[in-house]
């Protein structure tokens, strides 16, 4: 009888520590052992009616006993609704989702740091920023939005394109650095010369296509 009454002391003496242990777990609410907390309680320890937040916690955001949202990771704001990318969106992208940026024309990358020109930029050019305004800065001897242009400073006369820095493609009949040489197939004799494609200007008294009529006096 001794021993069974020593087991009920102990057990009357370890019976308050259990009721403790399931007030702090949320377990024992007004005397009622194993009844479950209410869904959303955000109270840490024990007792006390729902915690409510109006309007809810978005993005799986816990709301907490004095009606605050306690935020998933990736979100922020007074109720998570706003995403959160780190390192944040730079030059002006906008935070999308959790790591996900959108960003401004004329930036790329995974937070908007990259400039971006549209179409690119040809010919060794290079993509750059100035105050907020994204464009080509090319290399020399080229010019354009993208830097397409090659720039002849002789020029190309006669019809003839620039198609490299300082080089002209010429229309047939026509050479040189600028396009500027005409070339007869028949040469000009007597110190006649070329000025257009097949045509000769003579010295007097020399005349024709070659210049070899002599004029009688």
């Amino acid at each position: 009888m001794a021993r069974r009454d020593g087991g009920g002391r102990g057990l009357s003496r370890g019976l308050p520590r259990l009721l403790l242990w399931l007030a702090l777990c949320g377990l024992w609410r007004g005397g009622e052992a194993g009844t479950p907390p209410a869904r959303g309680a955000a109270l840490p320890f024990g007792a006390g009616p729902p915690a409510a937040c109006s309007p809810r916690c978005q993005h799986g955001g816990l709301c907490l006993g004095n009606g605050t949202c306690l935020c998933s990771k990736g979100y922020e704001g007074e109720r998570c609704q706003h995403a959160t990318c780190y390192p944040k969106c730079k030059n002006g992208g906008e935070c999308l989702r959790p790591g996900k940026c959108r960003c401004s024309p004329g930036y790329g990358g995974r937070y908007c740091h990259k400039v971006s020109c549209e179409g690119g930029c040809q010919n060794g050019g290079e993509c750059i920023s100035v105050n907020g305004v994204v464009k080509c800065l090319c290399a020399s001897g080229w010019t354009g939005s993208r830097c397409q242009e090659a720039i002849c400073p002789q020029g190309c006369r006669n019809n003839g394109a620039c198609v490299a820095p300082g080089i002209c493609s010429c229309p047939a009949g026509w050479v040189g650095g600028a396009c500027h040489l005409a070339v007869c197939k028949l040469p000009c004799q007597h110190g006649g010369k070329c000025i257009a494609p097949n045509v000769c200007r003579c010295r007097l008294p020399y005349s024709g296509l070659q210049c070899t009529k002599k004029r009688k006096e």
